[in-house]
């Protein structure tokens, strides 16, 4: 049976924000620094939302804006490839090119923004899944994001060579992020399953050549016959294809990431 909207987002609040006549909601719930949670495909589905709970449990407020879909409505095979559809002709999102920063990075730095005026503390993280994997990465150039972590960075879609090792970023914001890691020591978080076609071996070799040690990649074993079982198409993480078991990769790639939060969040100075 498939839950309500209010009890998907029970304990959250329904919020708006505006940024350059642009509007979109968010779901704000939990105290503390502030954490922008970012969805994968199609939208905000239930366990996305679970995921933003286990930030909150950790002692931080969650921002979680909808990009795309339906708020709460649950995951599905028509669902998710619709959202695809409509995702391959969204101005918002660079989903082909090489060399450019998505537009929709701008209105996601600003509500960033907006919340450490909220929340305070030393900074904001936040993390990105899918087709919003490497946003992350492009809201790094302001230096009140501290914790950035890329989860299955899948744009733009790796359709030649070009495609696979871009990073999503265009030169000028790039060399912005690049500064912070030189002269702030950020550190950014990276993950994926190492068979995912849509994040190519590629892709993760650019950012560690880039951003060096200070690329933190967790490189999940989906080959065939891997220890865990873990099937060749995994791709999401740190939701769908998570599995809460003690030992399992998955499960200490999410205690990574709640980890890393609390120690640029909690414990800077």
């Amino acid at each position: 049976m498939s839950s309500s909207i209010d009890e998907v987002f029970h304990g959250f609040t329904e919020h708006s924000f505006t940024h350059n006549n642009e509007t979109k909601i968010f779901y704000r719930g939990g105290q503390g620094p502030a954490v922008i949670v970012m969805h994968e495909v199609p939208g905000i589905y239930p366990g996305v939302v679970e995921f933003a709970r286990k930030v909150i449990a950790q002692g931080f407020t969650v921002f979680m804006p909808s990009l795309m879909g339906t708020p709460g409505k649950e995951i599905g095979v028509g669902y998710s490839l619709n959202t695809i559809a409509r995702l391959c002709v969204m101005k918002e999102f660079t989903v082909f090119a090489t060399n450019k920063t998505s537009p929709v990075i701008e209105w996601l730095r600003a509500l960033a923004r907006y919340a450490h005026e909220e929340c305070g503390g030393p900074g904001v993280g936040a993390v990105g899944m899918c087709f919003s994997g490497g946003f992350a990465l492009g809201m790094s150039v302001d230096k009140h994001m501290l914790a950035p972590v890329l989860s299955q960075p899948s744009m733009p879609f790796a359709l030649n060579k070009k495609l696979k090792s871009d990073i999503g970023l265009d030169e000028e914001s790039l060399a912005q992020v690049k500064a912070r890691v030189r002269d702030e020591n950020l550190c950014v978080l990276g993950l994926r399953f190492s068979k995912d076609f849509m994040v190519p071996d590629e892709r993760f070799k650019r950012l560690k050549d880039e951003l060096g040690d200070n690329f933190i990649a967790v490189d999940i074993d989906s080959s065939l016959g891997n220890p865990h079982g873990i099937s060749p198409v995994a791709h999401s993480v740190l939701v769908y294809d998570n599995v809460d078991q003690e030992g399992h990769p998955t499960r200490q790639a999410l205690d990574q990431v709640l980890a890393f939060f609390r120690e640029k969040l909690l414990t800077a100075s």
